[in-house]
């Protein structure tokens, strides 16, 4: 592993299957992240997925990365804009990077994450701290 090194890209679609799901198993059942309706009620474009459920995503592209998850030290990151989910078959997509971006004497490496929805990013500043 080295600083610049890359991970291999990623793309993942999300489905309104896949928020009830996610929303059963967090016992998160907030009605933006299934009630068409009530997501433009309060302002959004649609229903969204669960933040937790995007960052989740992106932990996947590290964790496939490592082969060994028990290797992902930290992991962090802002929720900055939402994933909007469409009422179809296909879902929404989001698409993650990554870089090392530094190792640390002690052997944890840094990674950077892009994590995009739509061509825009959607975790600010997502990184994960991994052993070497």
């Amino acid at each position: 592993m080295n600083v610049g090194d890359e991970l291999p890209p990623l793309e993942v679609r999300v489905t309104r299957e896949q928020l009830v799901r996610y929303a059963g198993a967090a016992l998160d059942f907030n009605p933006i992240h299934w009630n068409e309706r009530f997501a433009k009620e309060v302002g959004l474009p649609d229903v969204i997925a669960h933040g937790m459920l995007t960052m989740a995503l992106a932990g996947r592209i590290v964790s496939d990365w490592l082969g060994d998850p028990t290797r992902l030290v930290d992991f962090s990151a802002r929720f900055t804009r939402p994933v909007v989910v469409p009422d179809d078959a296909e879902g929404a997509l989001v698409a993650m990077t990554g870089k090392v971006g530094a190792i640390s004497d002690d052997g944890v490496a840094r990674v950077d994450l892009v994590v995009k929805f739509d061509g825009k990013t959607v975790l600010g500043k997502p990184q994960a701290l991994v052993r070497a």
